[in-house]
């Protein structure tokens, strides 16, 4: 019989490995059978998933063209968790403002990354990308406010 997965479980995302890549893809990325993610995505046992596993069936995934199925789970329970955050600091319309600079951020410091005249010219250095990580960060951080905020608003 069928079993019916949460949305927001590994589980699900298990099920969605399992229906991207064949028995071969899975043994060669993780050194083990379809069985056994079929095990780990049986939500009635207790078999558990390896993280660094999860990792390197996404990549693989992801190297077929796929979006990363386990990643996705994870955001889903991160998103359905999140309901539990009080939002009543969160202004939609004063989070977009701050997203606007944020953005207009990340435009500065890649271009000024990419100068010609900056210390390896057009080609980023390991500072460079460390400010531009930086960056994304704060507005990954932003997004996930915003979507708290709509979600709670």
């Amino acid at each position: 019989m069928v079993k019916i997965r949460k949305i927001a479980s590994i589980e699900k995302g298990i099920e969605e490995v399992l229906k991207i890549l064949n028995e071969d893809e899975i043994q060669d990325t993780i050194g083990k059978g379809a069985s056994y993610l079929r095990k780990c995505g049986d939500p009635d046992l207790n078999q558990k998933l390896h993280h660094s596993d999860a990792v390197k069936l996404d990549l693989k995934c992801i190297h077929k063209g796929k979006s990363p199925p386990l990643l996705n789970s994870h955001k889903y329970i991160l998103d359905e968790g999140s309901g539990d955050i009080k939002t009543e600091f969160f202004d939609v319309d004063d989070l977009l403002v701050k997203f606007t600079i944020l953005d207009g951020d990340l435009k500065k410091v890649v271009k000024e990354s990419q100068d010609p005249s900056s210390p390896q010219g057009v080609k980023l250095d390991h500072i460079e990308k460390k400010k531009i990580f930086e960056s994304i960060k704060k507005i990954e951080d932003k997004i996930l406010k915003i979507k708290i905020a709509i979600d709670k608003g």
